[in-house]
């Protein structure tokens, strides 16, 4: 006999709270769920909804979709400096598969354990395959990261490396051929949403956005907001050791490795602004930081404002390349 929409929820979805200090008064199963918020501190929510032949294929790995459905939301607080406390998930699905149902509530609730996020409610219907996610951190009051206060002659920089999601895109399409297309496909399925960073950006960080449209995309978001320009240096875009390992072998050309970098999203990277100094200070922190933080790269510095936006450079001097990231309803843009 096939589970009721009680008996999933009830199966695969609710977990007793055990997390000290979880701030649940009253969790998943009621009407709503109550939160208690910690003294000096705001709440940030962030909600995105995944579509089945848009945000990912039909024959998707269920664990990797619900890692990934729950990743892309951390690393929206990520990028405000939030702590993860709380989550919500519905889930519209075709029909009833157990199989698949364990094997993404497994992906779900690893990622959730590893960074202590309680589940708290959601709904489940039926219908074309679609999830939606709603998450909530906390943060000390005042110290969210804003996307409206980069300032001229602040670097430009970017956790990590870019441009693996997008060639992992690339490989699931069958666009190129690569010697290390495992790797990129991971990088595009098992993102690693950057909470810790944007932890240490509270106070040090002028701006901050996580990159999932693209590098030049979102950074437009950040200069708009603060009404200002950047220059970018392209040899300083950083690409991982396996994307110039593909370069020099000649399964993808340095042009596309930049231009994935540039446009290609699917990072979930930071993207920050920020002054030397505290350029500094922070790679103290990261230095002393029990957790491994990734590599922090200065590509490039902000300007009064001018047009265009963003200007590219080479060696100093000036390239270009298609700057167009993406929109829903506009495709590249």
């Amino acid at each position: 006999m096939s589970l009721s929409e009680f008996d999933l929820i009830e199966h695969y979805f609710k977990r007793t709270c055990t997390t000290e200090n979880s701030g649940v008064a009253i969790g998943i199963g009621d009407d709503c769920a109550i939160l208690d918020l910690p003294d000096g501190y705001q709440l940030a929510v962030s909600t995105d909804s995944l579509v089945c032949d848009v945000h990912f294929f039909a024959d998707v790995d269920p664990y990797r979709l619900g890692y990934k459905a729950l990743a892309v939301n951390l690393s929206d607080l990520a990028a405000m400096g939030a702590t993860p406390k709380w989550v919500s998930l519905a889930i519209t699905l075709p029909e009833m598969d157990e199989l698949w149902l364990a094997e993404f509530s497994r992906g779900f609730f690893e990622l959730a354990n590893k960074f202590n996020v309680v589940l708290v409610g959601g709904d489940t219907t039926k219908g074309p395959l679609s999830i939606t996610v709603s998450v909530k951190g906390i943060v000390p009051r005042g110290l969210a990261l804003p996307r409206n206060n980069a300032q001229a002659d602040e670097l430009v920089c970017v956790s990590a490396s870019l441009g693996e999601g997008a060639l992992g895109l690339a490989c699931k399409l069958n666009e190129h051929t690569v010697k290390n297309r495992q790797y990129f496909i991971d990088a595009l399925e098992l993102t690693e949403p950057r909470v810790e960073l944007g932890i240490l950006l509270r106070n040090l960080a002028s701006s901050c956005i996580d990159i999932s449209d693209g590098l030049t995309q979102d950074l437009r978001h950040i200069l708009k907001s603060s009404n200002c320009s950047a220059k970018l240096e392209l040899d300083k875009l950083p690409l991982s050791d396996l994307m110039r390992e593909e370069i020099q072998t000649g399964s993808i050309n340095e042009q596309s490795a930049y231009q994935y970098a540039l446009t290609g999203g699917d990072d979930y990277e930071l993207l920050f602004t920020i002054s030397a100094a505290n350029l500094a200070q922070l790679n103290k922190l990261i230095e002393k930081s029990e957790v491994t933080i990734p590599a922090i790269s200065v590509i490039g510095f902000v300007t009064p404002l001018q047009q265009p936006l963003i200007q590219l450079f080479k060696q100093n001097e000036a390239v270009s390349f298609s700057l167009q990231g993406w929109d829903h309803f506009k495709g590249q843009i």
